[in-house]
C-alpha cells in the first residue's frame, strides 16, 4: 500500500510541476525581450524560473528549416599547402573566363574552366573524375572537411573562392547552386551558362523555392500541434492538481 501511495504521490508531483510551468511559458513570447538576460541580471542565490530551460518553438523552427532546406551544388580542387600553388591556378581559371583582349583567346563559362582544371590539377581522386563536383544539392554537413563545408554556405554563388585551408590541403571552390542562403544570394539562388555559351547568368529557381516553402510549412503546422498538445496537457495537470486537496487519507 506505501509502495502504491508514493507511486500516486510522485504522478501527482509531476501533474503540479507540469501545471506551474505551464502559465510562465505561455507568457514568454511577450516578455522574452525582457526575460533574454535574466540568468545574468539576477543576483546569485536567487531562484530561477525552470521554464526557461524549455526550447523556444520558434528557434527550433528557424533551426530545422535551414538545416532541411539549406543545400548546395559545388565543385572544388584540391591543391598542396601552398598558397603560390593555389592563387597561381586561380588566376589561370580567371584568365580562361576572362582572357586579355588581345590574347585571341574565346572566354570559357566559369563552370567549364573550373571543371577541366579540377579534371587536370585536383589531388582528390575521387572527385577529380566527376569534374571535383562535391555533390548536387547535398545538405549541409556533407563535406568530410569541415572548412569547405562551411565556406560552401558562405562564399559568394558563382565566384572562384579560396583558398580554403583544410587537414586535406588547399581547395579553391565554386558554388553553382545554393538554397536558403537569402542574406548572401539575394533573389537568385544559381548560376547558368548564358545563350552566348560563355557569360554567366544569375538565376532563381522557382521550384526549389517551392519545395523550401513547403518544408516550412509542414515544420511551422507541427509545431504549432506540439504547442496545442502541449496547452492540452498543461490544462489536464492543472486540473489533476487540484486531487490533492481531495485525496481520502489527506
Amino acid at each position: 500500500m506505501t509502495s502504491s501511495r508514493h507511486i500516486l504521490y510522485t504522478i501527482l508531483y509531476l501533474c503540479i510541476f507540469g501545471a506551474s510551468c505551464a502559465k510562465p511559458f505561455e507568457t514568454r513570447s511577450n516578455t522574452s525581450t525582457i526575460r533574454s538576460h535574466s540568468f545574468s541580471t539576477k543576483p546569485r542565490g536567487q531562484k530561477q524560473n525552470l521554464a526557461f530551460a524549455f526550447p523556444n518553438p520558434i528557434a527550433i523552427i528557424d533551426r530545422d528549416f535551414k538545416a532541411l532546406t539549406r543545400k548546395v551544388t559545388a565543385y572544388h580542387i584540391l591543391l598542396p599547402k601552398s598558397d603560390e600553388v593555389a592563387i597561381s591556378l586561380k588566376q589561370k581559371i580567371r584568365n580562361k573566363v576572362n582572357p586579355a583582349q588581345d590574347s585571341n583567346k574565346e572566354p570559357m563559362y566559369v563552370v567549364d574552366a573550373f571543371k577541366a582544371a579540377a579534371r587536370k590539377f585536383s589531388q582528390d581522386e575521387e572527385t577529380a573524375v566527376r569534374d571535383g563536383l562535391l555533390g548536387t544539392l547535398v545538405p549541409q554537413g556533407y563535406c568530410r572537411a569541415k572548412e569547405l563545408d562551411e565556406a560552401c554556405f558562405q562564399v559568394p554563388l558563382g565566384v572562384i573562392s579560396g583558398p580554403i585551408e583544410s587537414e586535406y590541403g588547399y581547395h579553391l571552390l565554386l558554388v553553382e547552386e545554393r538554397t536558403n542562403c537569402p542574406k548572401l544570394d539575394g533573389n537568385f539562388n544559381k548560376i547558368m551558362k548564358g545563350s552566348d555559351g560563355y557569360s554567366t547568368v544569375f538565376t532563381n529557381d522557382s521550384e526549389k523555392s517551392n519545395e523550401v516553402a513547403k518544408v516550412a510549412i509542414q515544420q511551422v503546422g507541427f509545431w504549432i500541434a506540439v504547442s496545442l498538445a502541449g496547452g492540452v496537457v498543461a490544462e489536464i495537470s492543472a486540473k489533476a492538481a487540484t486531487v490533492i486537496t481531495k485525496l481520502p487519507w489527506e
